[in-house]
Formats: structure tokens, C-alpha cells, sequence
């Protein structure tokens, strides 16, 4: 690929640059969604704490939330490693919206469970959250349209800046 995913993992600080240096003037957020960095052997529960505990964050508040948005039920209780890859996504994206970042990153925009969660998560993030800055990765020129008001697209390595959608899905597509 162009590097899309490795530009959002560096911006997040989840890998380092290989030179250079990264400096971020708010608090930015993990890629949504992202549940790779959940301990397999602890329960939703018991990583929702970890997290907690990490960013400062009141466990006690954040639980209904969790249990609610999730829609896990009881497997919240139960290890990760139990869980279906969109059990993981559900826990991974609730989880995300407990901590609130200056930034989002979005690398694709979320398609977790069937289509009612998809609205829920949406409306979550670009409803609840439209005051917050985003970072988003995504092919869908729709998906851009409805949410970006500045487009970069990645060149070889390079970021090209564009202020209107149509102008730089049209370098995006010569650039095929």
C-alpha cells in the first residue's frame, strides 16, 4: 500500500519513526477499533480498567458505558481470547470513546457489527464527537465527502494537500 496505515500508527505513537520525529500539540487517540493491544488472558472488563488506569481515567464511570455500547453482556467477564473478531471490534470501539482524545484516528471508517451497531458507532463518533479533530483513512470518496473538510493524499511516501474532495480524488485516481 501507500502507507496509509503505518502514517496512522506513527501519528498515534503506536510505532516509531524510522528517522525524524513526531510531535503531536493534543491528545490523539489509538486507531479506533483497534483491539490488538488487548491482553488475550484478561477479561473486557479487566482490560477496560487497564485502560482506565493508563489515561487517568475514572473505571467506576466508565463501565455502564462500556457494558452498554458493547452490547458483550456477560462476555464482558470472560477473556478476550474468547472472544469473535467482531466481539473484539464492539470492545475495542467502546472502549475508544471512553477516553476522550483532542483527535481520532479513523483507518477505515468503522464497519463493526451488523448495520443498527454501524449507525450507533457513527452517530458515536461523528455526532457526539464532531467538535473533535479526525484523522481519516479511507478509499470511500463518499465517506471523505461527509466528513473531511481537508483532504492529504500520500504520494510515494509524500503528502499532497487538497481543499476540495473532488480535486484530490481525481490526483488520487491518476495516481492508480
Amino acid at each position: 500500500g501507500a502507507g496509509k496505515s503505518t502514517l496512522i500508527r506513527l501519528i498515534s505513537g503506536a510505532e516509531r519513526p524510522s528517522s525524524g520525529s513526531i510531535t503531536r500539540g493534543m491528545s490523539v487517540s489509538w486507531p479506533l477499533a483497534f483491539g490488538g493491544a488487548f491482553q488475550g488472558s484478561l477479561t473486557g472488563l479487566d482490560n477496560l480498567r487497564f485502560i482506565c488506569r493508563i489515561y487517568g481515567a475514572s473505571i467506576e464511570d466508565r463501565v455502564p458505558y462500556v457494558q452498554d455500547f458493547s452490547e458483550l453482556g456477560k462476555y464482558l467477564r470472560e477473556p478476550v481470547k474468547t472472544y469473535s473478531a467482531g466481539m473484539r471490534a464492539r470492545l475495542a470501539f467502546a472502549i475508544s470513546m471512553v477516553i476522550e482524545f483532542d483527535c481520532f484516528l479513523i483507518d477505515e471508517i468503522i464497519a463493526v457489527g451488523d448495520s443498527r451497531f454501524h449507525e450507533k458507532c457513527r452517530y458515536e463518533l461523528f455526532e457526539k464527537r464532531k467538535d473533535r479533530a479526525m484523522i481519516i483513512v479511507s478509499h470511500h470518496p463518499e465517506e471523505i465527502r461527509a466528513h473531511c473538510e481537508t483532504i492529504l493524499v500520500l504520494d510515494h511516501g509524500r503528502v499532497r494537500k487538497f481543499e476540495h474532495i473532488d480535486e484530490a480524488y481525481d490526483y488520487y485516481s491518476q495516481q492508480g
